[in-house]
């Protein structure tokens, strides 16, 4: 079994960027009542709009669960029924941990007295996260079907029915009177576009410089055509523009998850290079065990990182102040690694712990792979490596072990088998 460590590393860097923008972009105001108010630099600071176009990373999150699914699924001997419920298992569980966890933490606050306002800004930031499940959960439930039209008619022809649906929803809501609301069918169409080309690359599509060249030249010129047009620089929402990027979807976000997705297929040979350094390696395998628990709980820890020393009565610039200038943003960045330390400590403890770790045999052996490989991962992104043929009069791996097959009803061959030097 071999993992493509390029898309983990996509995967890892998915996930830290929403991690970073969200720590970036949530300024808790203390007020002079107790209570914590949410609030925006990009408001006081719309010259920082286009960096959330490389810290929106949520094209690239679908896109690897696309890649994700589709290799499971194709490595799955049984049924297409229990392969969906391990999947929705392993992303339902930790949604249902945090908001027990949560559930008792705010009733908690509740009794000892928090305010009102804090308590609602932190119902609001631990649920928001939320929203990605019903998108990603009917996204992964179609995974079959999308995979077999992919192939029988092409990504491009998957995608542009999703693509026309989000420019209809678009232009409807300039032509509607300011404030109307449309059903949210842009959440499902939008990240379809990065689900399905992981779908296709994961089946073999979307391979060599240029595809990734391709799709980022033109996320490239659709996102200068749509800046043209008037949509919003910024790809998240800021409090108080009338048009938001991102609740719902809009074309610009769908070009930029084509972009960032053209740009990560072009990165594949250096992020490769990459993890075969100690560290950075290391750390991207800890990411990817631990993706979706990190993405529920990093705003439950800036909320709670805030009240908690909001209640030591000291008003600390970044954590407590208005966002209104670089200073602001210079503070935040300090408190960044506290903020890290607060989350992984969190992820760690809720990780479940089970008496065997995966791959291990009891006893604490590990089974090896051809050519000294370590513990075979069972994780979406495994496939079945490429068939080798060894010959025991070559020199190879101390730790190769050659398995000869034979027919009892063919005596030559056994008889060659018993020849062959152990």
């Amino acid at each position: 079994m071999t993992r493509d460590r390029a898309v983990d590393a996509l995967r890892a860097y998915a996930i830290g960027g929403v991690v970073l923008g969200h720590w970036l972009v949530t300024g808790l105001v203390l007020a002079g009542d107790g209570g914590l108010h949410q609030a925006s630099p990009l408001t006081a600071l719309p010259g920082l709009a286009p960096v959330t176009w490389v810290l929106q990373t949520l094209g690239l999150f679908f896109f690897t669960a696309g890649f994700g699914s589709t290799r499971s699924l194709a490595r799955h001997r049984g049924g297409s029924g229990g392969w969906l419920a391990g999947r929705l298992r392993r992303l339902l569980l930790p949604a249902v941990a945090l908001l027990g966890v949560g559930a008792t933490v705010l009733l908690a606050a509740t009794v000892i007295g928090t305010s009102d306002d804090t308590l609602a800004v932190a119902l609001r930031l631990a649920v928001s996260p939320l929203w990605f499940l019903l998108p990603l959960v009917v996204l992964v439930a179609l995974t079959g079907p999308l995979r077999a039209a992919v192939r029988r008619w092409g990504v491009a022809r998957c995608v542009a029915p999703a693509v026309a649906v989000v420019a209809a929803a678009d232009l409807t809501v300039r032509l509607l009177p300011a404030g109307t609301d449309l059903p949210p069918v842009t959440v499902l169409a939008a990240w379809s576009v990065p689900y399905l080309l992981g779908v296709a690359h994961a089946d073999g599509r979307l391979t060599g410089r240029r595809a990734g060249g391709v799709l980022a030249a033109g996320g490239a010129v659709a996102l200068a055509a749509l800046l043209a047009l008037g949509y919003p620089v910024s790809a998240v929402g800021v409090p108080g523009a009338g048009v938001s990027n991102l609740n719902p979807p809009s074309l610009l976000v769908v070009a930029l998850a084509v972009a960032q997705v053209g740009l990560g297929l072009l990165a594949r040979p250096a992020l490769r290079r990459l993890l075969t350094r100690p560290v950075p390696g290391r750390a991207v395998t800890e990411v990817n065990r631990s993706a979706v628990r990190i993405y529920l709980w990093h705003q439950p820890v800036l909320v709670a990182v805030t009240a908690l020393t909001a209640r030591s009565g000291l008003i600390l610039p970044g954590l407590h102040t208005t966002p209104d200038g670089p200073g602001w943003v210079l503070a935040r960045l300090c408190w960044l690694p506290l903020l890290a330390v607060v989350l992984v400590t969190v992820v760690r403890v809720g990780q479940p712990r089970t008496h065997l770790r995966r791959g291990v045999r009891a006893g604490g052996e590990r089974p090896r792979q051809p050519g000294g490989g370590g513990v075979a991962d069972r994780s979406a992104e495994c496939g079945t490596s490429a068939p080798q043929v060894y010959d025991h009069r070559r020199s190879g791996p101390p730790d190769l072990q050659e398995v000869i097959a034979v027919r009892d009803s063919d005596p030559p061959s056994r008889g060659r088998a018993d020849g062959q030097s152990r």
